[in-house]
């Protein structure tokens, strides 16, 4: 077969095959532009529903978090905040506090959809357990000068649990936040330890609580008991309020839209706890007043002054397992003051915290139906000092005295209100060590002289957190 021959038959061949070849590339083509139209629409619908939410969600009120006393905003946090240390911004742990709310924003209907749990509250636990030491009767312990609440006096001798506590908050919705805590003290009695509503998205830097609560006066007074930096309480607050003031009643604050922090605060409360009692004045018996301000100095420290100022009316008031009666007036002025340290800011390895805090309180009234007009002070101060992770070191001064009863005649000579020219110190060391942020254990000395004789105490604690927590007050 020829050369010419055989090319007429390739070419003959090629231009019978070209037609299906050129059908099959023109019908993959097709194929994907159909397939890149489907893509462009599902494209196109997906962004209309992501639009749609976008408008949606810029057309609702704004969500919110609570905002009422913020830390200076360098303020150091030492390792193993969770069980006491320092603290973020919300309130109370005010903040808190007490208890600072949940640092997560309000959930929308949408997200509680996609989540079975969304409306749950935080809960979380504290368990606290000691033995204790003393030398002298707890149940005979007196601070001279002072008519002691129920409160006041030191915890048992040998085993007990100590003070723990179940904690529940939430925020309730773009407008609230809840809390409950639940004490259970080592004589097995619960109480309704804080049981409150407070604002979340009030303008202008105001917020509102309302229930039963832990004051803002002082700087100790708003903190739970497992957040101190020692086993127990400062002699004043002793002195002064048995352990705390707590109360139910509303809180007014606003917070300053200024550089430095500043919060001013007044309050109104039933008046059934010490000082005051018997709710005085039909259910209204005590008001109270606070200014708070503080700054950060550098990276590295932080401070925090106050002024508070508290009126307690008393109606019959019983004290000395019910021997005594009050019925007058206790006014009590409060001033504190907070320094904390921590190298580049950083407290992780190492931190520094200095508080104190000083006490001047008048009474009148009358003390099992006898008049009287009474001056009390009282002041203390404490430093802890981190000084390698997990261990600390602490050092604490306090004292309280009072004057002015006997004036009044021989019959207040050996009453609680005798203060025989004698007054109340008290000195302590302690140590402790944090397995983590949620669990800590604490050896103390009290060397205590707040009565005749001086009293030797000790105590080994431990205090264990449990579940969901909310930051501490600054």
């Amino acid at each position: 077969m020829s050369v010419q021959l055989r090319a007429l038959i390739a070419l003959s061949a090629a231009a019978l095959l070209s037609p299906p070849l050129a059908h099959a590339q023109e019908s993959d083509v097709q194929a994907l532009r159909r397939e890149m139209q489907e893509m462009r629409r599902d494209y196109e619908t997906r962004m209309k529903q992501m639009e749609d939410r976008l408008q949606a969600a810029s057309r609702a009120p704004a969500q919110a978090t609570p905002t009422p006393s913020p830390a200076p905003t360098g303020a150091p946090a030492p390792a193993g905040s969770g069980l006491g240390g320092l603290v973020g911004t919300p309130p109370t742990d005010s903040g808190t506090p007490a208890y600072a709310p949940v640092t997560s924003g309000f959930r929308t209907p949408g997200a509680a959809a996609s989540s079975g749990a969304a409306f749950n509250p935080a809960i979380g636990a504290i368990l606290t357990g000691q033995f204790s030491g003393q030398s002298l009767d707890p149940g005979q312990y007196r601070i001279k000068g002072f008519a002691l609440g129920e409160e006041a006096q030191p915890a048992r001798r040998g085993f007990s649990i100590g003070e723990s506590e179940v904690n529940l908050q939430s925020n309730v919705d773009q407008w609230l936040f809840g809390n409950l805590t639940v004490a259970f003290s080592e004589e097995n009695e619960v109480e309704v330890e804080e049981a409150f509503i407070q604002t979340t998205s009030l303008p202008y830097g105001f917020t509102v609580k309302g229930g039963r609560f832990f004051s803002g006066i002082g700087y100790l007074n708003e903190q739970h008991a497992h957040v101190w930096d020692f086993v127990d309480t400062a002699l004043p607050y002793r002195a002064f309020f048995g352990k705390q003031y707590g109360d139910d009643g509303m809180q007014l604050r606003w917070l300053a839209p200024t550089n430095v922090f500043l919060e001013l605060g007044a309050e109104a409360f039933r008046g059934d706890s010490f000082p005051a009692g018997g709710s005085a004045h039909h259910g209204v018996g005590t008001y109270a007043a606070f200014a708070h301000i503080g700054d950060d100095i550098g990276v590295e420290s932080s401070w925090r002054a106050g002024l508070s100022y508290l009126v307690g009316n008393a109606r019959r008031r019983l004290t000395n397992n019910d021997a005594d009666t009050f019925t007058g007036q206790q006014q009590l002025g409060i001033f504190d003051l907070v320094y904390k340290w921590a190298p580049d800011g950083n407290p992780v390895q190492r931190n520094f915290k200095f508080q104190s805090e000083l006490f001047y309180g008048k009474n009148d009234g009358e003390f099992n139906t006898m008049v009287f007009d009474q001056r009390q002070w009282g002041w203390y101060a404490q430093a802890i000092y981190q000084f390698m992770p997990r261990w600390r070191i602490g050092a604490r001064l306090d004292q309280a005295s009072a004057s002015g009863a006997r004036d009044f005649g021989d019959g207040f000579l050996g009453t609680a209100l005798d203060d025989d020219g004698h007054t109340a110190t008290r000195w302590s060391l302690m140590a402790d060590y944090s397995t983590s942020e949620f669990g800590r254990f604490r050896l103390q000395y009290n060397n205590d002289n707040a009565g005749s004789r001086t009293d030797h105490q000790a105590f080994l604690q431990y205090v264990i957190s449990l579940g969901a927590h909310g930051a501490h007050q600054f």
